[in-house]
């Protein structure tokens, strides 16, 4: 659908996101995955790491003589942020000219970064913005690329249908989920497990290679719920005041000669060899079974709301009017 023509630009391109924003991905594809790359999507609650992980992983397997393509919605190296795939779409479709590789991919250290972006708060759907930006990579020919791996860093949780794109589209061979010992993080962990399960179910060839277990504090919940669901825990990264601090800073900590670069070896060796698994997500009752009781509220009573209660005073019940018919 063509946005009208007799509209103020902004209104044009507003009218534009809208028409795009209501058209439904692609069904679900089913055959056998082909890529030679590895395709690997990490997903996590927001703030959980996974940019984090993923620079340092990905900086690790530079150096390691890999050809690593990350793709993300956010900064990743010493918080300078790509140009954005929508972002730079938008403008050249305006000037009336073609996206080039080289508008939208940077390199850094060896390794090779692009930014999806989405639209402006509260001016469309970020979900729909990662279609976008995965329509755009195919046309720039992402199925011919030559990389030893490709990183995919999302936001959040998979409830949308743009968020499981690579999910959803076997676009990925395998999934990371990012977590740590807490009740929240582990929820989406969960639902990332869930979206997997969903569909494998309808014909998908996408597994969960395993966790990474985030802010470790030595309290067990994340290890506890890998267990639970059937999958590894590929690393551990301790809560460290050092790494704390760095990783603010964006500072990349994954390098050979700094005193976590064992530890970022590992997990490179562990997120390529790991074979991509079934995952088996928990009930809500045994994802808080993970917990002590008085720590999550496992043990409170929901109690039902009355009439009395929506009205804040005594509800006066008057007889029905209606005409009941024998026999109706």
């Amino acid at each position: 659908m063509n946005a009208p023509t007799d509209l103020s630009p902004a209104a044009s391109q507003a009218a534009t996101l809208r028409a795009e924003a209501a058209i439904e991905p692609d069904p679900v594809h089913a055959g056998e995955v082909k890529k030679e790359a590895q395709v690997i999507a990490i997903y996590g609650k927001g703030g959980i790491g996974k940019s984090f992980t993923l620079a340092n992983l990905s900086y690790m397997m530079a150096q390691q003589g890999k050809r690593v393509l990350l793709i993300g919605c956010d900064p990743k190296f010493g918080g300078r942020s790509c140009p954005t795939i929508i972002e730079t779409s938008s403008r050249k479709k305006l000037a009336g000219e073609q996206v080039q590789i080289g508008d939208v991919c940077f390199k850094r250290d060896g390794v090779f970064a692009m930014e999806l972006g989405g639209p402006e708060v509260g001016r469309g759907c970020g979900g729909r913005g990662i279609i976008h930006g995965f329509e755009l990579l195919e046309k720039l020919g992402f199925h011919q690329w030559d990389f030893d791996y490709v990183l995919l860093d999302f936001l959040g949780d998979v409830v949308c249908g743009g968020f499981g794109l690579p999910i959803a589209r076997d676009m990925c061979q395998k999934v990371i989920v990012v977590g740590s010992n807490d009740l929240q993080s582990l929820y989406v962990a969960n639902n990332v497990c869930s979206a997997v399960e969903y569909f494998r179910k309808l014909g998908g060839n996408v597994g969960v290679a395993g966790m990474v277990v985030n802010k470790d504090d030595g309290t067990g919940e994340a290890a506890a719920f890998a267990k639970a669901a059937g999958i590894p825990v590929l690393a551990a990264i301790p809560q460290d005041d050092d790494i704390r601090r760095k990783s603010a800073n964006y500072e990349i900590i994954g390098t050979v000669d700094s005193q976590w670069g064992a530890l970022f070896q590992a997990l490179g060796v562990q997120v390529a060899e790991a074979p991509p698994l079934r995952p088996k997500p928990l009930t809500h009752e045994e994802l808080l079974g993970l917990f002590k009781g008085e720590a999550v509220g496992r043990g409170v009573v929901l109690d039902p709301a009355t009439m009395e209660d929506m009205c804040g005073a005594e509800v006066i019940t008057k007889p029905s009017l209606e005409v009941v018919y024998e026999g109706a």
